[in-house]
């Protein structure tokens, strides 16, 4: 997995979770609901990182 795409993929996960909690915490469930959507991108991207990788070799 590239370096550029992983940290891409972590900070997309981070950034998610960051985002669910302050929904969380404020009642807002758009901005909950926005959080979860980009986790699962970034675990998305790092799943395809990883896909990528194994037909590499």
């Amino acid at each position: 997995m590239s370096r550029d795409e992983k940290g891409r993929a972590k900070a997309e996960q981070v950034k998610g979770k960051l985002k669910e909690a302050a929904g969380r915490l404020v009642g807002n469930e758009r901005l909950t609901a926005e959080g979860r959507t980009e986790r699962a991108k970034g675990h998305a991207r790092e799943a395809k990182e990883k896909i990528k990788d194994i037909f590499k070799r």
